[in-house]
């Protein structure tokens, strides 16, 4: 019994190592396509993850040279922007050029001024070299009367105290100042509700952040400034 066993033991265990040998290709295959699909979710994930930085480094370098998007915090600029308004700004505006009469800008919080807000947004009344006077409730430039759509007829008042005498050339007044080389006289729209020049003084240029030159937010009121 046990002689007649033996051959089929041995058969059997040829049957199973000729299977092994069959199977094996196939493990192999398998293995191969695992390692492939691997190393290319890799590579994915670091080709994602390049685009990602190189989007973010863009993102910072647009933000602190390019433009840069702010909210606006009060209701000094209304009826031009309200409330919650965002809008674009261009930081070279001025690189090779000065600002005009009427741009919109963006500026560091003077010394002179209080409160939380780091930048104002104003619009550029007096340039350098200018005479701005109040009177009657107007504003007046060089002895000129400043016609002004976007006060939407509202009277423009001088200040309770002198304007402050760093950007202004001639003694202290409250109710005019003849602007420094490279200060300007900014105002918000809203006059009645506006800290602006008339309180903290004139703005130095090296101040000055950017132009403000479009509106993005509402979408329904999205425009040119």
């Amino acid at each position: 019994m046990t002689d007649g066993g033996s051959p089929r033991s041995t058969a059997n265990a040829s049957s199973s190592l000729e299977r092994d040998a069959l199977e094996d290709p196939t493990s192999a295959r398998t293995e191969a396509t695992l390692g492939r699909r691997i190393n290319e979710a890799l590579r994915s994930l670091i080709e994602w993850t390049a685009v990602a930085v190189g989007a973010l480094a863009v993102a910072l370098l647009i933000k602190a040279f390019l433009m840069q998007a702010f909210f606006i915090p009060s209701g000094s600029m209304q009826d031009t922007l309200d409330i919650n308004d965002r809008v674009l700004v261009y930081k070279l505006s001025y690189a090779t050029g000065e600002a005009a009469r009427g741009d919109i800008v963006v500026f560091d919080r003077p010394a002179q001024a209080r409160g939380p807000i780091d930048e104002f947004i104003k619009r550029v009344i007096a340039t350098p070299g200018e005479t701005i006077t109040f009177a009657d409730g107007a504003v007046y430039i060089d002895g000129r009367r400043l016609e002004e759509p976007y006060v939407d007829g509202a009277d423009t008042a001088s200040g309770a105290i002198p304007i402050d005498a760093e950007g202004c050339s001639n003694p202290p007044a409250s109710d005019t100042c003849t602007l420094a080389e490279g200060y300007y006289f900014m105002m918000g729209d809203n006059r009645r509700n506006s800290t602006d020049s008339r309180h903290f003084g004139p703005v130095h240029e090296d101040s000055i952040v950017g132009r403000a030159f479009l509106k993005v937010w509402p979408l329904d009121d999205l425009g040119l400034l």
